[in-house]
């Protein structure tokens, strides 16, 4: 019986050679085909045989944490070299030749789905390109930006959570009307009484259930890319998701999730209790509410794991390296950038002077 505390041991990582020359065929991006990329030879990705599944949550829980869980250990079919990481996929270090490992043995939770790259990187560098030409406040350097350095085509690990939920909430309704007040001011030193509607509310004590059932809640899988940066890539065209493959990994990165499905799925209610709060609003009704609390009861509770495609990198500006990672089917930018301390100094300055122009105007003329 192997022990579940050594590293796996090493083995020749899953490999797709080209039957025209016998280099390893890669996923193409935006094509859906493995191509070689000495030849140009394709190959079709074999046809699923079998649907996406939903996992009962309680499987997900019995894998064992991403930390103590060793590195894979590769063996280059191409240069006999040992490679080594903690990367589903990946590309040999030493002779370039795509790696995807064996999970049939892992002891973490195996991908159930992929979204497949759709995005190819001359379209992303051009994303990228748009991207910079578009920050306001930027120098003017940065609109040539059109290529980022060390600029990996790497799938996210992902989780989606489904579940049915029934919430039993507390809150008060309110309900407006107007009521008509009376007020003196000074004209030309006389006092004039005036009238003026004022809105005011009532609030009534609300009470009531609400039920949902949420499809696909997706949860940032891994840290090692700024979560913030990676949230707002959405969304994500989930419906085009395949059954997990290998082949769809070939020529790209993959990383592990360091994200546990315990912290995924109490993120996921995070994520729910949002929606959930809005349907207590709208169930109270009225014209403004208060939630004082929701209780939520969770049934059928489901999750899985899925790759998400992102073109991940840095360009260089200004001596310093900048963050960016693009959706791999959307095209969508996200990442960091400059300010031009000039234009925004500048853009100060006229909206001083627009100000200015203003209040001299209405005391001149007004």
């Amino acid at each position: 019986m192997t022990d579940p505390t050594l590293p796996p041991p090493s083995a020749a990582p899953r490999e797709f050679p080209c039957g025209a020359c016998g280099a390893r065929l890669e996923f193409a991006a935006g094509a859906d085909r493995m191509r070689c990329p000495y030849c140009g030879s394709e190959e079709g990705v074999p046809t699923a045989t079998r649907r996406i599944r939903e996992h009962d949550i309680r499987s997900l829980f019995t894998r064992r944490p991403a930390a103590q869980v060793a590195e894979y250990r590769f063996v280059c079919r191409g240069c006999g070299a040992h490679v080594q990481g903690d990367h589903l996929a990946r590309s040999c270090q030493f002779c370039t030749a795509p790696l995807v490992a064996d999970d049939s043995a892992d002891t973490q939770v195996v991908p159930e789905a992929v979204l497949p790259f759709a995005v190819d990187r001359p379209a992303a560098r051009e994303a990228l390109g748009t991207w910079a030409r578009s920050r306001w406040f930027a120098p003017n350097s940065l609109k040539e930006v059109d290529e980022a350095e060390r600029f990996k085509s790497t799938y996210l690990p992902h989780w989606t959570f489904d579940a049915q939920t029934v919430s039993d909430y507390r809150g008060q309704r309110g309900e407006h009307y107007w009521v008509t007040e009376t007020y003196t001011t000074q004209q030309n030193g006389k006092t004039v009484t005036q009238t003026r509607q004022v809105r005011k509310t009532r609030w009534y004590p609300a009470s009531g259930r609400v039920s949902r059932f949420f499809d696909d809640v997706l949860v940032n899988g891994t840290t090692q890319l700024a979560p913030e940066r990676v949230e707002r890539l959405q969304p994500w065209p989930l419906q085009a998701a395949r059954p997990y493959a290998h082949e769809y990994l070939a020529g790209h990165e993959a990383l592990r999730y360091d994200v546990e499905p315990e912290q995924g799925l109490e993120n996921a209610k995070q994520i729910m209790a949002g929606t959930i709060e809005g349907d207590c609003r709208r169930d109270i009704g009225g014209d403004e509410q208060r939630v004082a609390s929701v209780s939520t009861a969770y049934s059928r509770v489901t999750g899985k794991l899925v790759l998400l495609p992102v073109w991940a990198g840095a360009y260089l500006h200004g001596g310093r390296s900048w963050q960016i990672v693009v959706n791999g089917c959307t095209g969508e930018v996200q990442g960091e950038r400059p300010y031009s301390a000039v234009k925004i100094t500048a853009a100060v300055l006229v909206a001083i002077a627009l100000i200015a122009l203003t209040v001299f105007l209405f005391y001149q003329y007004g």
